[in-house]
C-alpha cells in the first residue's frame, strides 16, 4: 500500500473514532441533563428576603427528585431556582445550607425552601396545627419567629425576626 493511501486511511480512521466518541459523549451527557417534571403550576409568587425581592407570576415544576422555579416580571424571565441535591440560581450552584445563609437564614433546616415550595411541613412538623383546608405552624426561638400556613389556595411563610416572606398563591381563573 502506498504511503499516501495509508495516510488517508489512518486520517479517515481517526475521524471516524473522533466522530463516534463525540456522539457517545453527547448521548451520555445530553441524556443526563434532560429533566422531566411531572407537575407544572403557574402561581403568583412573592419573595421578600434581604437578598431577593420579587412579586409576580412564576412557574413551579416538580418531580420526585427536583424542583424548578421560574420567576417572571412583565413577561421576562428574571430568575430561576433549580433544587435537587444542590440549589442552583443565576449566581451558580451551592449547597442548601449555603443558600439558606445567603438568601434566607442559616438557622433553617436544609430543605426548608423545597418544603415551602411543595407545601410540606417544616421543622419536622414542630408546632403543627391541622385545619380543614391544610395546616399551620408557629415556630419561635432566638433566631426566628415563623408563621407558616398551607391551604389549597395559598402557601404563606413569614419570619418576623429576619424580615422574610415567601407567599405562593393560586392564579385566579
Amino acid at each position: 500500500m502506498p504511503a499516501r493511501s495509508l495516510a488517508i486511511s489512518l486520517s479517515q480512521s481517526r475521524n471516524t473514532y473522533f466522530f463516534a466518541g463525540l456522539v457517545f459523549l453527547l448521548f451520555i451527557f445530553g441524556g443526563c441533563s434532560v429533566k422531566s417534571y411531572e407537575m407544572t403550576e403557574t402561581k403568583i409568587i412573592t419573595f421578600k428576603t434581604p437578598k431577593l425581592r420579587f412579586n409576580d407570576l412564576g412557574y413551579i415544576r416538580s418531580s420526585d427528585e427536583n424542583i424548578q422555579v421560574d420567576l417572571f416580571s412583565a413577561g421576562q424571565a428574571v430568575e430561576r431556582f433549580e433544587i435537587g441535591a444542590l440549589i442552583c440560581v443565576s449566581e451558580g450552584c451551592m449547597s442548601k445550607s449555603k443558600f439558606n445563609e445567603d438568601y434566607l437564614n442559616g438557622a433553617y433546616h436544609d430543605d426548608i425552601l423545597q418544603d415551602i415550595l411543595l407545601g410540606q411541613e417544616i421543622f419536622e412538623g414542630k408546632g403543627l396545627k391541622k385545619s380543614e383546608n391544610g395546616f399551620e405552624q408557629s415556630l419561635e426561638d432566638e433566631k426566628y419567629l415563623i408563621t407558616y400556613r398551607v391551604s389549597s389556595e395559598e402557601t404563606y411563610f413569614k419570619d418576623r425576626h429576619n424580615g422574610i416572606l415567601i407567599r405562593i398563591r393560586a392564579v385566579k381563573k
